[in-house]
Protein backbone atom coordinates (compact mmCIF):
# COMPACT_ATOMS: atom_id res chain seq x y z
CA UNK A 1 0.00 0.00 0.00
CA UNK A 2 1.42 3.38 -0.97
CA UNK A 3 1.96 5.90 1.81
CA UNK A 4 1.04 9.40 0.68
CA UNK A 5 2.57 12.33 2.57
CA UNK A 6 1.73 15.99 2.03
CA UNK A 7 4.89 17.53 0.47
CA UNK A 8 4.54 20.69 2.60
CA UNK A 9 4.19 18.91 5.94
CA UNK A 10 6.97 16.51 4.91
CA UNK A 11 9.42 19.43 4.71
CA UNK A 12 8.50 21.39 7.84
CA UNK A 13 11.53 21.90 10.06
CA UNK A 14 14.02 21.08 7.28
CA UNK A 15 16.67 23.75 6.77
CA UNK A 16 19.09 24.45 3.93
CA UNK A 17 21.67 27.27 3.81
CA UNK A 18 20.27 28.61 7.12
CA UNK A 19 16.78 28.97 5.57
CA UNK A 20 13.73 26.77 6.18
CA UNK A 21 12.54 24.71 3.23
CA UNK A 22 8.92 25.09 4.35
CA UNK A 23 7.33 27.34 6.99
CA UNK A 24 4.01 27.13 8.82
CA UNK A 25 1.11 29.23 7.50
CA UNK A 26 -0.26 29.64 11.04
CA UNK A 27 2.05 30.73 13.85
CA UNK A 28 0.61 30.73 17.36
CA UNK A 29 0.68 28.84 20.65
CA UNK A 30 -2.26 27.34 22.55
CA UNK A 31 -2.86 24.95 25.39
CA UNK A 32 -3.99 21.45 24.27
CA UNK A 33 -7.58 22.09 25.36
CA UNK A 34 -7.73 25.28 23.23
CA UNK A 35 -5.92 23.90 20.16
CA UNK A 36 -9.06 22.85 18.26
CA UNK A 37 -10.64 26.24 18.89
CA UNK A 38 -7.54 27.92 17.40
CA UNK A 39 -7.71 25.75 14.26
CA UNK A 40 -11.40 26.51 13.76
CA UNK A 41 -10.69 30.21 14.22
CA UNK A 42 -8.01 30.09 11.50
CA UNK A 43 -10.43 28.39 9.10
CA UNK A 44 -13.12 31.00 9.73
CA UNK A 45 -10.60 33.80 9.10
CA UNK A 46 -9.43 32.30 5.80
CA UNK A 47 -12.96 31.52 4.59
CA UNK A 48 -14.15 35.04 5.46
CA UNK A 49 -11.28 36.67 3.53
CA UNK A 50 -11.68 34.40 0.50
CA UNK A 51 -15.44 34.95 0.32
CA UNK A 52 -15.08 38.73 0.49
CA UNK A 53 -12.27 38.99 -2.08
CA UNK A 54 -14.19 36.63 -4.37
CA UNK A 55 -17.11 39.07 -4.39
CA UNK A 56 -14.88 42.10 -4.91
CA UNK A 57 -12.90 41.01 -7.90
CA UNK A 58 -12.16 38.41 -10.52
CA UNK A 59 -9.42 38.36 -13.13
CA UNK A 60 -10.42 37.70 -16.77
CA UNK A 61 -9.21 34.11 -16.45
CA UNK A 62 -11.37 33.51 -13.38
CA UNK A 63 -8.48 33.43 -10.92
CA UNK A 64 -8.98 34.97 -7.50
CA UNK A 65 -5.22 35.35 -7.08
CA UNK A 66 -4.74 34.49 -3.39
CA UNK A 67 -1.66 32.32 -3.03
CA UNK A 68 -1.81 31.87 0.74
CA UNK A 69 -2.98 33.54 3.95
CA UNK A 70 -0.58 33.60 6.88
CA UNK A 71 -1.89 34.09 10.41
CA UNK A 72 0.23 35.11 13.40
CA UNK A 73 -1.43 35.33 16.79
CA UNK A 74 -0.36 36.76 20.12
CA UNK A 75 -2.28 37.57 23.29
CA UNK A 76 -3.38 40.99 22.02
CA UNK A 77 -2.82 41.03 18.24
CA UNK A 78 -3.84 38.90 15.26
CA UNK A 79 -1.61 39.63 12.26
CA UNK A 80 -2.97 38.46 8.88
CA UNK A 81 -0.82 38.61 5.73
CA UNK A 82 -2.61 38.01 2.42
CA UNK A 83 -0.28 37.06 -0.45
CA UNK A 84 -1.94 37.95 -3.76
CA UNK A 85 -0.82 37.57 -7.34
CA UNK A 86 -3.25 40.10 -8.86
CA UNK A 87 -3.85 42.72 -6.16
CA UNK A 88 -4.25 45.75 -8.47
CA UNK A 89 -8.02 46.09 -8.15
CA UNK A 90 -7.82 45.67 -4.39
CA UNK A 91 -4.86 47.98 -3.88
CA UNK A 92 -6.56 50.78 -5.87
CA UNK A 93 -9.06 50.92 -3.02
CA UNK A 94 -6.72 49.46 -0.42
CA UNK A 95 -7.81 51.55 2.58
CA UNK A 96 -11.50 50.78 2.10
CA UNK A 97 -10.93 47.11 1.31
CA UNK A 98 -8.62 46.61 4.30
CA UNK A 99 -11.12 48.31 6.59
CA UNK A 100 -13.94 46.15 5.24
CA UNK A 101 -11.83 43.01 5.67
CA UNK A 102 -11.03 43.97 9.25
CA UNK A 103 -14.70 44.61 10.04
CA UNK A 104 -15.83 41.31 8.51
CA UNK A 105 -13.12 39.24 10.16
CA UNK A 106 -13.67 40.96 13.52
CA UNK A 107 -17.39 40.23 13.24
CA UNK A 108 -16.67 36.62 12.34
CA UNK A 109 -14.35 36.16 15.31
CA UNK A 110 -16.70 38.03 17.66
CA UNK A 111 -13.72 39.19 19.71
CA UNK A 112 -12.93 42.70 20.91
CA UNK A 113 -9.99 41.79 23.15
CA UNK A 114 -7.45 41.35 20.33
CA UNK A 115 -6.40 43.92 17.77
CA UNK A 116 -6.59 42.87 14.12
CA UNK A 117 -3.96 43.83 11.53
CA UNK A 118 -4.37 42.90 7.87
CA UNK A 119 -1.64 43.34 5.25
CA UNK A 120 -1.94 42.71 1.49
CA UNK A 121 1.37 41.65 -0.08
CA UNK A 122 1.93 41.29 -3.81
CA UNK A 123 3.78 38.20 -5.05
CA UNK A 124 5.84 38.21 -8.21
CA UNK A 125 5.16 35.73 -11.01
CA UNK A 126 1.71 34.57 -9.76
CA UNK A 127 1.51 31.53 -12.03
CA UNK A 128 4.51 29.92 -10.34
CA UNK A 129 2.31 29.40 -7.25
CA UNK A 130 0.28 26.15 -7.33
CA UNK A 131 -2.86 27.62 -5.76
CA UNK A 132 -3.20 30.31 -8.44
CA UNK A 133 -2.28 27.87 -11.20
CA UNK A 134 -4.91 25.39 -9.95
CA UNK A 135 -7.55 28.14 -10.04
CA UNK A 136 -6.59 28.87 -13.64
CA UNK A 137 -6.96 25.19 -14.62
CA UNK A 138 -10.28 24.99 -12.75
CA UNK A 139 -11.59 27.97 -14.71
CA UNK A 140 -10.55 26.36 -17.99
CA UNK A 141 -12.25 23.07 -17.10
CA UNK A 142 -15.46 24.86 -16.13
CA UNK A 143 -15.40 26.55 -19.53
CA UNK A 144 -15.17 23.09 -21.13
CA UNK A 145 -11.63 23.53 -22.41
CA UNK A 146 -9.84 20.23 -23.05
CA UNK A 147 -7.98 19.09 -19.93
CA UNK A 148 -4.80 18.42 -21.92
CA UNK A 149 -4.89 21.91 -23.41
CA UNK A 150 -5.49 23.41 -19.95
CA UNK A 151 -2.55 21.50 -18.41
CA UNK A 152 -0.17 22.43 -21.23
CA UNK A 153 -1.17 26.09 -21.00
CA UNK A 154 -0.61 26.02 -17.23
CA UNK A 155 2.90 24.62 -17.75
CA UNK A 156 3.65 27.42 -20.22
CA UNK A 157 2.46 30.05 -17.72
CA UNK A 158 4.63 28.58 -14.94
CA UNK A 159 7.88 28.68 -16.93
CA UNK A 160 10.48 30.74 -15.09
CA UNK A 161 14.29 30.42 -14.74
CA UNK A 162 13.97 29.25 -11.12
CA UNK A 163 11.21 26.69 -11.83
CA UNK A 164 13.00 23.38 -12.31
CA UNK A 165 9.96 21.16 -12.76
CA UNK A 166 6.19 20.90 -12.50
CA UNK A 167 3.72 18.05 -12.25
CA UNK A 168 -0.05 18.44 -12.71
CA UNK A 169 -2.64 15.76 -11.95
CA UNK A 170 -6.39 15.79 -12.62
CA UNK A 171 -8.69 13.08 -11.25
CA UNK A 172 -12.39 12.40 -11.72
CA UNK A 173 -14.86 12.10 -14.59
CA UNK A 174 -12.64 13.96 -17.00
CA UNK A 175 -14.44 15.20 -20.14
CA UNK A 176 -17.65 13.62 -18.80
CA UNK A 177 -16.49 10.00 -19.16
CA UNK A 178 -18.54 7.43 -17.25
CA UNK A 179 -15.52 5.98 -15.45
CA UNK A 180 -13.34 8.23 -13.32
CA UNK A 181 -9.63 8.21 -14.09
CA UNK A 182 -6.40 10.05 -13.35
CA UNK A 183 -4.47 12.04 -15.95
CA UNK A 184 -1.16 13.75 -15.27
CA UNK A 185 1.65 15.56 -17.00
CA UNK A 186 5.18 16.39 -15.88
CA UNK A 187 7.75 18.84 -17.19
CA UNK A 188 11.30 18.82 -15.79
CA UNK A 189 12.27 17.24 -12.45
CA UNK A 190 9.98 16.88 -9.42
CA UNK A 191 11.97 14.99 -6.73
CA UNK A 192 9.23 14.38 -4.14
CA UNK A 193 11.37 12.00 -2.05
CA UNK A 194 14.21 14.53 -1.60
CA UNK A 195 13.45 16.42 1.61
CA UNK A 196 15.86 19.27 0.83
CA UNK A 197 14.16 19.88 -2.52
CA UNK A 198 11.91 22.95 -2.31
CA UNK A 199 8.51 21.69 -3.47
CA UNK A 200 5.41 23.89 -3.55
CA UNK A 201 2.14 21.93 -3.55
CA UNK A 202 -1.59 22.49 -3.82
CA UNK A 203 -4.68 20.24 -3.84
CA UNK A 204 -7.76 21.91 -5.31
CA UNK A 205 -11.30 20.75 -6.15
CA UNK A 206 -13.52 22.14 -8.87
CA UNK A 207 -17.24 21.57 -9.51
CA UNK A 208 -18.09 20.85 -13.15
CA UNK A 209 -21.34 19.77 -14.84
CA UNK A 210 -20.05 16.17 -14.78
CA UNK A 211 -19.10 16.17 -11.11
CA UNK A 212 -16.17 17.14 -8.89
CA UNK A 213 -12.63 17.02 -10.26
CA UNK A 214 -9.51 17.01 -8.11
CA UNK A 215 -6.46 19.02 -9.20
CA UNK A 216 -3.03 18.51 -7.67
CA UNK A 217 0.05 20.54 -8.58
CA UNK A 218 3.66 20.09 -7.53
CA UNK A 219 6.27 22.72 -8.46
CA UNK A 220 10.01 22.18 -7.90
CA UNK A 221 11.65 25.54 -7.19
CA UNK A 222 15.34 26.42 -7.07
CA UNK A 223 16.28 26.66 -3.39
CA UNK A 224 18.09 30.00 -3.89
CA UNK A 225 14.76 31.75 -4.69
Amino acid sequence: MGQKVNPLGFRLGTRQNHYSIQNHYSIWFAQPKNYLKGLQEDKRIRDCIKNLTKKKRKTPSGVEGISRIEIQKSMKVIQIIIYMGFPKLLIENKACITKELQMNVQKELNSVKRKLKITITRIRNPYTHPKILAEFIAGQLQNRVSFRKAMKKAIELSEEPYTKGIQIQIAGRIDGKEIARIEWIREGRVPLQTIRAKIDYCAYTVQTIYGVLGIKIWIFIDGDY
